[in-house]
């Protein structure tokens, strides 16, 4: 118990990293919310698309851009606050002291372990509502007869119709990517506002040529009363762009857990393939596992390469790491896919390799 006591080195060690990872985390945040503010200036005046709006689009954004960058913020702040340390001469006085570089890498560690914490919350609360908002505004300057409700879905005038789907799912289909609408309703309205014919329809998807509904109830009211009809499959005439809708789709990757999840339910009950949604609920479920691994891989170059190594250095190597990491994790999620490794293990294997070359590095020297 007395090795996991914070002491004074651990203060010294943690405010060093912990100084360091904030300011990567707001200028890497910073720069990315800069870019996104530059392409939203070339949408201001299209319909109705102002200035202000595309300030507030950066705005409720940002949450979202903070998750996504605390990963490579981690790393980077990581080897500056412990390279920081090497250079002054102060990291050799600790391992002189008999520190061994593990209990220094876990005094770092911890600085991490504590920022994570927020970052999940903030991953699954706050960025995904400003994310809903966000393309809930860019909807409706790309189409004026399209809106999104955070509990109601999706809804669309399609001329002398009101649609409204529950849910929309982006669905992979080869080289293309499809969006289908989940629990339709659609309300046929006479010159007079009444509803002249309801249809319900379990899904409705867009085969490439027309939209297409399967197990559809139809009903029709007229003076002599309400007459219903099924159909396994259903044409339907209408005018919705599948392209606008696709973009309307959040992308799984920026949906929080609770919703990955409920449409990975909804797909298998369907007898489909969960694909992107199960690799964004992985993902996210082995990000606190990722971030500490990865940070855990960059301490070795602390106390080799950045000894004497100056600012440009650690942020080069650091963002050489990050750089490789990402391009391995991409690459063994697309292995997966395409050799139908479960989503869970695709997602693990990177973790798992960095995880077995930063145990070898602290076996063999201490």
């Amino acid at each position: 118990m007395a090795a996991l006591r914070v002491k004074r080195v651990d203060w010294l060690i943690g405010t060093s990293v912990l100084g360091s990872l904030l300011m990567v985390w707001l200028l890497l945040t910073g720069f990315d919310a800069v870019l996104q503010f530059l392409r939203q200036l070339g949408a201001v005046g299209r319909n109705g698309y102002t200035l202000s709006n595309a300030v507030v689009y950066v705005l409720i954004t940002f949450p979202r851009r903070m998750y996504e960058m605390f990963v490579h913020s981690a790393l980077i702040g990581g080897l500056l606050g412990l390279g920081s340390l090497a250079s002054s001469g102060e990291l050799t006085a600790l391992r002189a002291a008999g520190m061994s570089k593990l209990r220094i890498g876990a005094s770092a560690m911890g600085v991490v372990v504590a920022l994570i914490v927020g970052v999940v919350i903030l991953g699954e609360t706050a960025a995904p509502w400003g994310d809903r908002q966000a393309q809930a505004m860019q909807l409706r300057m790309k189409s004026h007869n399209l809106g999104m409700a955070n509990n109601t879905g999706l809804w669309a005038r399609d001329g002398d119709r009101i649609i409204n789907a529950k849910a929309a799912i982006a669905k992979q289909n080869g080289t293309h990517s499809t969006v289908q609408l989940a629990d339709v309703r659609v309300f046929t309205l006479m010159p007079n506002g009444e509803v002249s014919r309801f249809d319900w329809a379990k899904t409705a998807e867009h085969d490439g040529h027309q939209w297409v509904m399967s197990d559809v109830r139809s009903t029709t009211l007229d003076d002599q009363g309400t007459h219903s009809t099924t159909a396994a499959i259903q044409r339907w005439d209408s005018s919705l762009n599948p392209q606008v809708l696709e973009q309307s789709v959040i992308q799984p990757q920026y949906l929080p857990m609770r919703d990955l999840r409920r449409n990975i339910n909804y797909l298998e009950a369907n007898n489909q393939n969960p694909g992107v949604y199960a690799v964004a609920f992985w993902t996210r479920a082995l990000y606190p596992l990722n971030v500490l691994v990865l940070v855990l891989c960059a301490m070795p170059f602390a106390f080799g390469a950045l000894r004497s190594g100056g600012l440009g250095k650690r942020m080069f190597i650091g963002m050489l790491l990050a750089i490789g990491w990402y391009f391995l994790q991409k690459a063994m999620v697309n292995f997966g896919t395409v050799y139908g490794l479960p989503p869970l293990l695709a997602n693990l294997l990177p973790a798992m390799i960095l995880a077995l070359v930063a145990w070898l590095y602290f076996r063999k020297n201490g």
